[in-house]
């Protein structure tokens, strides 16, 4: 591994880091004040990632590396525990709690996308001659300002991946939250019954994975024009 792919891993898994933990916490705090205290008293109701890290050491420390590797990308995951009688009596507000991550992970990304226009506004950055992934924005100069423009662009690109890969709708991705709110009763209680069967869970989960992609790619093409309203930016 040279130099700049250990210098720019530091900065993925820096980010990657930030975000599992701020989603993870997201949960452990919807669920507290809804009526859950169990990720509370794991002490998961903080930014803290050392609790996190404790509780998943192989999705959030080992495996991230291991894709970075291999792949030039970092994947893991992350959990929060809940009450499972909670969940069954309250299902609405699990479906909320459910709800929270993805939604901490659409927080990053207009963090990142209001330090970008920061950056712009204060001539610091500009559109890259190339909008990527990993270049959403670029520095008018080499050194820190680079690596805070890498950084914000990866922030802004992988809570954007985050977001739409937990909403989708399939166990045990949180988006499965949504339908619980939207469904009427009986469709729900088929729907539950549905999500129960690890066969169909695991065919949904594998559909959701090779369609992410096609999503990703018109959602982060939209998202950018909107950020560089103003500006004009190359795909």
């Amino acid at each position: 591994m040279t130099n700049d792919t250990l210098v720019l891993g530091i900065l993925w898994y820096g980010v990657f880091l930030v975000s599992l933990v701020f989603h993870e916490a997201a949960h452990a705090l919807a669920a507290w004040r809804l009526g859950d205290r169990t990720a509370w008293e794991e002490g998961l109701v903080s930014l803290n990632p050392l609790p996190h890290l404790k509780r998943e050491p192989l999705g959030m420390i080992f495996f991230p590396w291991l894709s970075y590797a291999a792949w030039g990308w970092m994947l893991g995951w992350a959990g929060t525990p809940y009450h499972a009688e909670w969940a069954r009596m309250y299902p609405k507000r699990a479906a909320w709690m459910a709800l929270s991550g993805p939604a901490a992970n659409l927080l990053l990304v207009l963090a990142a996308a209001g330090g970008i226009r920061l950056g712009l506004a204060l001539e610091w950055f500009w559109p890259a001659d190339r909008i990527g992934f990993m270049s959403v924005a670029q520095a008018r100069q080499d050194g820190l300002l680079q690596g805070i423009a890498v950084l914000l662009s990866i922030l802004f690109s992988l809570n954007l991946v985050l977001f739409l890969f937990n909403m989708m709708p399939v166990a045990p991705l949180d988006g499965q939250a949504w339908m619980m709110l939207v469904l009427p009763e009986p469709a729900r209680t088929y729907y539950q019954m549905l999500m129960s069967v690890m066969p169909v869970r695991l065919m949904g989960f594998f559909l959701v994975w090779t369609l992410l992609g096609r999503v990703f790619a018109p959602v982060f093409r939209q998202a950018v024009s909107w950020l560089y309203i103003g500006y004009s930016a190359t795909y």
